[in-house]
């Protein structure tokens, strides 16, 4: 899931940003938006990967520059990944029930962090075993239903 590549900041008028080298949607997972966290240049992030007429890219603001010491030209190593709840982390018992499911996976893939973290955290505070394969056959239902939340 991590992805780690080199690149250089770049700047277009006001604007600084650093070019994605892969598609998130082809590495991660179709999804409308794609939240990541990780490192550029050993300094913390989280960002939005958007496309632009430069392709795939992560603006970077003025304030993080300004802390991180980071200007447009810098040669820098990047490690990014997905934030959230990822189907390759979650429990065995939810993806199996997802499996058979591609709607509600794809639905799953296009929430929020928040609404994914969400429905795994409904799972897991579940008690008891029958409480919680109930919450799972629920939590299939409402993404195959088009639900962001419970």
């Amino acid at each position: 899931m991590e992805q780690t590549f080199q690149t250089t900041v770049k700047k277009q008028g006001s604007k600084f940003f650093i070019q994605i080298p892969f598609d998130p949607d082809t590495v991660w997972g179709e999804k409308q938006r794609h939240y990541v966290h990780g490192l550029i240049h050993d300094c913390r992030i989280r960002a939005l990967i958007k496309e632009d007429s430069h392709g795939f890219v992560i603006s970077l603001g003025a304030a993080w520059r300004r802390d991180n010491g980071i200007d447009a030209g810098d040669n820098v190593a990047v490690v990014l990944e997905p934030e959230g709840p990822q189907l390759a982390t979650m429990a065995d018992d939810i993806v199996a029930a997802l499996k058979p499911e591609p709607a509600a996976i794809d639905f799953f893939n296009s929430l929020a962090t928040h609404y994914r973290k969400n429905y795994v955290r409904w799972i897991e505070e579940a008690k008891r075993p029958e409480t919680r394969a109930n919450r799972i056959q629920e939590m299939v239902e409402l993404l195959k239903a088009g639900k962001q939340a419970k």
